[in-house]
């Protein structure tokens, strides 16, 4: 279902794959700095997702300045949030690498005001840009240390812009519950040599849904 979320003066292009069922539980997903929410990884993800019964509205947003994007970010929250065909118990917020800086950014700056009702279920960070390449001595870690809501991070081991040893240690003073599922020998675009992208986004998705079970109560089909 195509949709055009206002924000400001503009709307975001938006698509909600809508699971069978009615859905208890939504997944809001956005793109990295390129590409937009058709990235196959995002489409894959959100068909997953909808036939597992869970609520999947991705959305595309090309500014390349994370305050911009995380603004349009919580635009599309509040459109979920105050949706009338949709009426959900909670979202998780996942983005692919800068998206999922943006997705950390809004959760850090709604749990911090006054208005955290307790929509935000978690994070999910796809190849999460933990420095840029080579540059690991500044991390990009201020929001994911504020964060108390469940994070998972699905990252590449050979990820160039988030070395293993680092996340590692982020994730270690993290004071939120959290999970790292490491995709074996995987680059930033989660390209394995030797595997296809569909079987890398086949292990990607069952960990995200699996994750997702964990901390609600989904029920199984």
């Amino acid at each position: 279902v195509k949709v055009k979320i206002p924000f400001g003066n503009k709307y975001l292009d938006a698509i909600f794959s809508v699971p069978e069922k009615k859905p208890t539980y939504g997944v809001i997903l956005t793109h990295g700095a390129g590409g937009d929410m058709n990235f196959p990884h995002l489409v894959s993800l959100a068909a997953y997702l909808a036939s597992h019964g869970v609520l999947c509205l991705r959305f595309t947003c090309k500014g390349l300045n994370v305050a911009y994007r995380t603004k349009a970010f919580k635009a599309v929250v509040e459109y979920l949030k105050l949706s009338d065909d949709y009426k959900l118990s909670g979202v998780f917020l996942a983005g692919r690498s800068m998206g999922s800086r943006a997705a950390a950014s809004v959760i850090r700056q709604l749990s911090q005001g006054d208005d955290d009702d307790g929509f935000i279920q978690g994070l999910v960070c796809l190849s999460y840009p933990l420095h840029r390449p080579k540059l690991q001595s500044k991390l990009r870690d201020e929001d994911l240390l504020l964060i108390r809501c469940p994070v998972l991070f699905v990252s590449g081991s050979a990820d160039e812009m988030c070395e293993k040893q680092l996340l590692e240690g982020v994730v270690s003073k993290m004071k939120a519950p959290k999970n790292i599922h490491w995709i074996d020998k995987a680059n930033h675009g989660m390209a394995v040599k030797g595997r296809t992208t569909n079987d890398v986004m086949e292990e990607i998705n069952a960990q995200v849904f699996s994750w997702l079970r964990e901390n609600v109560q989904l029920q199984d089909k």
